[in-house]
């Protein structure tokens, strides 16, 4: 909880030096792609003798307007991964995916370099498959949020590495939990 009001703070700081006319060339859309890994604390509940894998590998897709120097709007869509849980009696896996909208608080610490704090809504498809017959869905809407770094290249290319929260994925049908993610990612500014 502690995070959340602290991210909140963060987003908030930033919001208020968002609009800045004089910095225009720091406006326009941008799109990018990441890769990383994902992992949810799943395997705390499964039972005695059954193997348990709570990590996966993400990707993301993402495009946003960026307003200011201190400010972007962004939408994605993320592979959140599986969870596989398998003994004598069969297997199970559970897949998400998310879409979301956030609110992008930007600091630049130099023209190249800069942190961020995002914060936003998602909603998420969990699917859950097994080889004795039981499956399931479910669809949540939540809190992301999350921190990270860019640096640019050139006006138009940069990479950036972050570490962002889904809260609450997955539902009555197929359980629920955090998922959290760590991604690096190419970002292309137009």
């Amino acid at each position: 909880m502690k995070s959340k009001a602290f991210l909140i703070g963060l987003l908030g700081s930033c919001s208020v030096l968002a609009w800045n006319p004089a910095t225009a060339q720091d406006t326009g859309f941008y799109a990018g792609a990441s890769f990383g890994n994902s992992s949810v604390d799943a395997c705390g509940v499964v039972p005695p003798g059954l193997s348990c894998d709570d990590k996966d590998s993400t990707i993301k897709f993402f495009g946003g307007y960026q307003m200011s120097r201190n400010f972007a709007v962004e939408i994605g869509y993320a592979d959140l991964g599986k969870i596989t849980a398998s003994g004598p009696g069969g297997s199970l896996a559970l897949e998400s995916t998310a879409w979301e909208v956030t609110a992008v608080g930007i600091l630049p610490l130099e023209k190249s370099f800069s942190l961020f704090g995002k914060i936003g809504l998602f909603s998420a498809t969990t699917e859950l498959t097994s080889t004795v017959g039981i499956s399931g869905d479910d669809t949540a809407t939540g809190l992301t949020f999350g921190i990270g770094a860019r640096y640019d290249f050139t006006k138009s290319l940069g990479v950036r590495a972050e570490w962002q929260r889904y809260a609450d994925v997955g539902g009555d049908n197929v359980g629920e939990g955090d998922v959290d993610t760590l991604t690096v990612g190419v970002v292309v500014r137009f």
